[in-house]
Formats: structure tokens, C-alpha cells, sequence
């Protein structure tokens, strides 16, 4: 991610290029998947880049918006990026092991109570 000094009158130029706007920053940014090169003359020199991940961070999904690892209470990793809502051999032993099984058949069960 590369960090822009857009001035306000050109932040529609930038958008268009791809710019993404950090709120808590309040600096414009080029997206990684975004050719940086139409940038150039808004690079912010100077500005490194946030710290890495540290290896031992537990998994989740990242809301790219905020920055911030996003885990629930019942989150589980599941390496091969299966559907947990759907039957997975592999994966079914680990949601049960978890206590994710036992908190999806409460909240249906619930669910299933309540009429519109």
C-alpha cells in the first residue's frame, strides 16, 4: 500500500485511478492490486509502511477498510476455504471440536422459533 498527498481539487482524479480513501489517516492510498505508476506525483515520500503481522497473529479476516483483523467469539480457521455452512469431511471435526457446530444449532433453533 503506498500512501498519496492528493490535494481536495484532484481527489476525483485519484479516485478514478483507483485512489482509496483512509479515513483514519485522512490520506489517500493505492491498493496493492493497483498499478502504482499513475500516482506518481502524489506519493507521499517519506511515510513507511504500517508494521508487519507478527507470525503468531491469530487468523481471520481482515477488514480492509479499518485495517483490523476481524475474529469472532467462535472463529475458526479453515485452511482450505471451505463453506462451514456446508458439510465438509474435513472440516466437520474441527467446527464440532470448536463449539462452532453447537452455536450454529442454538442460533437455528432459535431461529426456527420465531414467526413473522
Amino acid at each position: 500500500m503506498i500512501m498519496l498527498k492528493v490535494p481536495y481539487a484532484e481527489k476525483d482524479e485519484a479516485k478514478a485511478l483507483g485512489a482509496r480513501w483512509n479515513k483514519d489517516s485522512k490520506l489517500w492510498y493505492v491498493p496493492d492490486n493497483v498499478d502504482a505508476a499513475p500516482f506518481q506525483r502524489w506519493v507521499l515520500k517519506g511515510l513507511a509502511p504500517g508494521p508487519a503481522k507478527a507470525s503468531g497473529a491469530p487468523a481471520g479476516r481482515v477488514d480492509s477498510y479499518a485495517g483490523k483483523q476481524v475474529v469472532g467469539a467462535r472463529y475458526v480457521a479453515l485452511e482450505h476455504g471451505c463453506n462451514p455452512f456446508e458439510a465438509c469431511p474435513e472440516c466437520g471435526p474441527k467446527l464440532a471440536a470448536s463449539g462452532w457446530s453447537d452455536a450454529r444449532a442454538e442460533v437455528l433453533r432459535i431461529v426456527s422459533g420465531l414467526t413473522t
